[in-house]
């Protein structure tokens, strides 16, 4: 008998968020640090930066975690502007993701404002996450621009080869894959440095395993998956930066 290849499930790969899980390194030890001096902060905000996939949702949840902090995006604030709402009453601490989606639009702006005016008044805190410092972003109103833009800012950068085999290793453990020194090499040369790729390609193989029914990623496997698919892994994916 011919034998069949299996078909792989799709399961749900849950994204572990807790501070183990979350390696520190030169391309993000500076925003780390200033996550682990709250609420010893010099003034209300703080904006983290960085590119996809750097880990500023990770420690936007970090901070939720230490600070009870309720988490926003910066969509939901366009949303609240267009229901003609001032703004959801704020605990002492509030942290938004993908804060410049509200960059641009007055009344966003005002409802980000009117948050910062807020906490700032409560002696709470308010974390800011996105792409781009806030000195780069196209903001209207100049209350605001001010206000964030006197907010240390630290960067989180694209990791180093290190830092990108680590959480190489660290992917494929959380899914339970051997995997070898000599692998993760290729997998570290090939990939674009950002963790969004990390975890990309990672799941790729994860499928491939699956449909061969092995636990143990080669080097050749990998290099297959890599040949099949681009040798780049997608800047953007699903489930966090």
């Amino acid at each position: 008998m011919t034998a069949t290849r299996q078909i792989p499930l799709e399961l749900p790969q849950r994204t572990a968020m807790g501070l183990e899980d979350f390696l520190v390194a030169e391309a993000n030890a500076a925003a780390v640090a200033w996550i682990d001096r709250w609420p010893d902060w010099p003034g209300p905000a703080l904006t983290l930066y960085g590119p996809p996939g750097s880990g500023k949702s990770h420690l936007v949840q970090l901070w939720r975690a230490r600070s009870g902090a309720a988490v926003l995006d910066g969509a939901s604030l366009a949303a609240e502007a267009a229901a003609g709402g001032p703004g959801p009453e704020p605990r002492t601490a509030v942290a938004v993701d993908d804060a410049e989606a509200a960059a641009g639009d007055p009344a966003a702006e005002r409802v980000l404002l009117h948050l910062h005016n807020r906490l700032a008044q409560a002696g709470g805190h308010l974390l800011v996450a996105s792409r781009r410092p806030p000195a780069r972003w196209p903001i209207a109103l100049p209350d605001l621009a001010s206000r964030l833009r006197a907010a240390p800012a630290p960067r989180l950068s694209e990791p180093d080869d290190a830092l990108l085999a680590a959480v190489l290793v660290k992917q494929f453990g959380d899914r339970q894959l051997a995997v070898d020194g000599a692998t993760i090499d290729l997998l570290t040369r090939r990939i674009e440095r950002s963790f969004a790729a990390a975890r990309a390609v990672v799941a790729r193989i994860d499928r491939e395993c699956l449909a061969r029914r092995r636990r143990t990623v080669t080097r050749s496997l990998a290099a297959r998956v890599l040949d099949a698919e681009g040798a780049a892994a997608p800047a953007e994916f699903p489930g966090g930066e």
